[in-house]
């Protein structure tokens, strides 16, 4: 393993998304992602995709399928990374294992590690007190002070072991967090962590240093869960001599003030919330909002805009409650912002899953639903009527504001009839002109008929659209049928 040599000397910034592949794509994970991406692009660096697949007990087939699939849709598109290869590789950690006991037999030798012969019958005796109570799982350092003549017989007679890290005793350590600043720690209450395992295999924490180092990382986004972990992570790049990376620790995504964001309790992962309705585009201008602040007032952007925009300094160390109320009035302005075109292509499939008819005027359809479509999956209730036109009571006739009842409604459509009968012009413009015109010659108000119109073609109180573009949606065949039957009804 060759690593990245020089990177230190051209400090060209290097960032890393590491996931572990478990299944789906946690929102977190995703804002971690995200994060790590902005600060590669904002300093024109590399960002990095590593797999960390070492944890078999938890890892689900098809998961980094889902890894590469998330990061395409999202436009977070890796420089070095498993399938396209790069100078720091192999990039996933399970074609990594050689090279990770190496590097803890160098720390045994530079006096930073020692090998622990501590079976599990002795190490689970630690956790209990005399009277049986469970006692504060701090390995005590038995095998710390071995001499070597005792180390290598052992190893001789090939009694398993550990490499455990050997903490210093006295004395604090300090780390640097770009969220957090300074914090310190009293060195006495570090456990000496291992390094490797009884079957060679490293732990999460010491692989994380090595691959980090020999990648030439520069910058590590990760939870703050691991911020108790940052100051061992920091003892094992000074006892390499390796440079420390520049650490910025995020706080959790929460469900509310108590509990974070789960998918055991039903909360949406990436691909839920895009099965929901979401465009990836605003689920990602959202994520970005979740514990960072920009500098003005702009909360719309682009993914080029954020990663111009985006700066360490706005990361909030304060968790972030994650409101869909607020994701779904992002996702709607996405949506305003969708030319005609865009907009009827994206809704296109969602209206055919409700919609059967051929002869429905698909673009007229979507400027009606565009301003009024927060979510695509909004669209059933809609265009529910479309097909078929639903049963409705004639008490939907009666709207007080429009000064209209089933007296005046059936008035209405009588007068409608053979107007729309003897138009030819059936689009928006001919519409409107022919029941505008019907409406100055009547000498009434909007609403007394447009109401009645738009009722009968409908049977619904709340509609995308008025009675005009109802009728030239439907057609003007079904639109008459339905006026004709809305004048049965009251009749």
């Amino acid at each position: 393993m060759k690593g990245m040599k020089g990177m230190s000397e051209t400090k060209r910034v290097r960032t890393r998304f590491a996931p572990s592949p478990t299944g789906y794509m946690h929102i977190g994970n995703l804002r971690t992602a995200l994060y790590t991406y902005l600060i590669a692009r904002k300093n024109g660096g590399d960002f990095i995709l590593r797999i960390e697949d070492t944890d078999q007990e938890r890892y689900v087939e098809g998961a980094v399928d889902v890894i590469y699939k998330t990061l395409k849709m999202t436009g977070l598109n890796w420089d070095e990374g498993p399938d396209i290869g790069g100078p720091a590789g192999p990039y996933v950690q399970s074609e990594r294992m050689g090279m990770f006991k190496e590097y803890a037999v160098k720390l045994v030798e530079s006096g930073h590690a020692y090998y622990c012969f501590c079976d599990k019958e002795r190490l689970d005796s630690l956790k209990k007190n005399e009277d049986g109570s469970t006692a504060i799982a701090m390995y005590d350092r038995h095998c710390r002070n071995l001499s070597k003549e005792e180390v290598q017989a052992k190893l001789d007679a090939g009694v398993p072991y550990v490499i455990r890290q050997k903490m210093p005793l006295e004395g604090t350590t300090t780390f640097h967090d770009e969220v957090y600043g300074d914090i310190t720690v009293e060195n006495s209450e570090l456990d000496d962590q291992i390094l490797i395992k009884t079957d060679g295999m490293p732990t999460y924490n010491f692989a994380n240093v090595v691959d980090d180092h020999t990648m030439g990382i520069t910058h590590v986004v990760r939870g703050n869960e691991y911020l108790s972990s940052a100051p061992k992570y920091n003892l094992l790049y000074e006892a390499f001599g390796w440079e420390v990376p520049t650490y910025i620790h995020c706080s959790p995504v929460m469900k509310d003030q108590s509990n974070k964001l789960s998918k055991r309790n039903g909360d949406a992962s990436f691909e839920d919330l895009i099965a929901k309705g979401y465009l990836t585009e605003a689920v990602i201008n959202y994520i970005a909002l979740l514990g960072w602040a920009p500098k003005g007032e702009q909360e719309i952007f682009t993914l080029e805009e954020l990663a111009q925009e985006f700066d360490i300094s706005g990361i909030s160390k304060s968790p972030a409650i994650f409101d869909p109320v607020k994701l779904k009035a992002i996702n709607a302005e996405y949506i305003r912002r969708m030319t005609p075109e865009q907009f009827c292509e994206y809704i296109t499939p969602y209206i055919r899953q409700y919609v059967k008819r051929d002869d429905i005027d698909f673009r007229v359809l979507a400027s009606v639903l565009q301003p009024r479509t927060e979510l695509f999956t909004d669209v059933e209730a809609q265009v529910d009527f479309i097909d078929a036109l639903p049963e409705y009571d004639n008490a939907l006739y009666c709207h007080k504001k429009m000064k209209t009842n089933e007296e005046t409604s059936i008035e209405a459509l009588r007068a409608v009839l053979p107007v729309l009968e003897e138009l030819d012009n059936w689009t928006v413009e001919g519409v409107h002109e022919a029941l505008f015109g019907l409406i100055a010659k009547l000498e009434v108000k909007n609403g007394w008929l447009l109401w009645p119109v738009r009722t009968a073609v409908s049977g619904k109180q709340v509609t995308a659209g008025g009675g005009v573009e109802l009728c030239v949606i439907l057609g003007k065949e079904e639109t008459l049928a339905r006026i004709r039957k809305g004048i049965e009804k009251l009749s």
